[in-house]
């Protein structure tokens, strides 16, 4: 396991990030998903998909204590770009460019050609200090660091109580066989033949029995998807079906294919539903950067000059003394009848 961050911050697991992430590389024409099922329906309807990103919970520096992949490790495949992971907080983009890097059909850009060119014949230990002395990837991957000039005041180094520490690790096709490419192991794993994209078939499987294997109901797993741009991959199937109504209505007349007419118009509200969920990630990652700080003091100073902060407080803590209250009335309601609480967002932190 990598000993230092090198400068390499958090990153939250989230496609939006890991989105702008890819584009702020240079790569074109994909973006990520997240993936809540991985039944072949829902990685159908995501085609073309270059590769999964898989989040769990990792264990500790004993690679028998992390439930893992049983698949053979291939060294040396001049194939298989695979890069050991040597430095902290950087495995989510090392997943990312596990499987940008692997795929033939993706536009890297020149950054990541250039950058693949170089280190090319490089063995896996280099490649991984390669990428973390990239200063654009670094660059890239430390703009999407949350602003919070807390942290360093507020941890204690001394504390004996440990956060959870997770791992991202990519599945993808190569050559016909389906690898899975962890940098915190010696090489990718090969786990079979799967030609064309039969590996969507079998990828559900590995990961559903890898999540099976940890104790005690953990439950805190996350998968995203590497697809084609989706706006790119609807306009094409939108523009091919108004061709085909175009051909059957000059055939059959101007009432022929009600039922393409209404494909069309789900597609174009797809598209839509898109655009407005780029602008959103877009919006999020902008305050993702931002810091706030300042605005927030200067409200609470104003408010003190006017004699209005003490009341707020006091206010505040009876609100939140009720909230606690009826928190600990639902938590207890739902243990007697059996229910789960809900869980957040992981970050990329091994």
């Amino acid at each position: 396991m990598a000993e230092d961050t090198g400068n390499w911050c958090l990153i939250e697991s989230d496609p939006g990030v890991f989105t702008g992430l890819i584009k702020g590389i240079g790569v074109n024409g994909v973006q990520v998903e997240e993936i809540y099922s991985i039944d072949r329906e829902t990685l159908e309807d995501l085609k073309p998909v270059h590769g999964l990103v898989f989040l769990f919970k990792w264990e500790g520096r004993d690679p028998a204590a992390t439930p893992g992949s049983t698949a053979p490790i291939e060294y040396d495949n001049p194939d298989v770009f695979f890069a050991q992971q040597v430095i902290t907080n950087a495995c989510a983009t090392q997943a990312i460019l596990s499987i940008l890097l692997n795929s033939p059909t993706v536009d890297l850009g020149d950054e990541l050609n250039n950058f693949k060119a170089f280190v090319s014949d490089f063995p896996a230990e280099l490649k991984g200090h390669a990428i973390s002395n990239s200063d654009v990837i670094r660059a890239v991957h430390n703009s999407f660091s949350r602003s919070d000039p807390f942290i360093n005041e507020m941890h204690d180094p001394s504390s004996k109580e440990k956060e959870d520490l997770f791992h991202f690790i990519a599945y993808t096709p190569i050559n016909g066989s389906l690898y899975e490419l962890d940098g915190l192991q010696e090489g990718p794993r090969n786990h079979g033949p799967c030609p064309g994209d039969s590996w969507l078939d079998k990828v559900g499987p590995i990961i559903q029995e890898r999540m099976a294997r940890y104790a005690g109901g953990e439950i805190r797993f996350n998968l995203m998807a590497v697809v084609d741009d989706r706006i790119k991959v609807i306009e094409e199937k939108r523009k091919s079906y108004e061709e085909q109504l175009a051909a059957m209505q000059q055939k059959e007349g101007p009432d022929a294919g009600s039922w393409l007419k209404s494909e069309i118009e789900h597609l174009k509200q797809d598209i839509v539903k898109e655009q407005d969920k780029r602008l959103k990630q877009q919006r999020e990652n902008k305050l993702r950067r931002h810091n706030f700080v300042p605005l927030i003091y200067e409200l609470l100073k104003g408010l003190a000059q006017e004699g209005k902060l003490e009341g707020l407080v006091e206010e505040g803590r009876t609100r939140a003394k009720a909230e606690a209250e009826s928190a600990r009335q639902r938590k207890a309601a739902a243990a007697a009848a059996g229910g789960g609480g809900d869980e957040d967002m992981y970050m990329d932190d091994d």
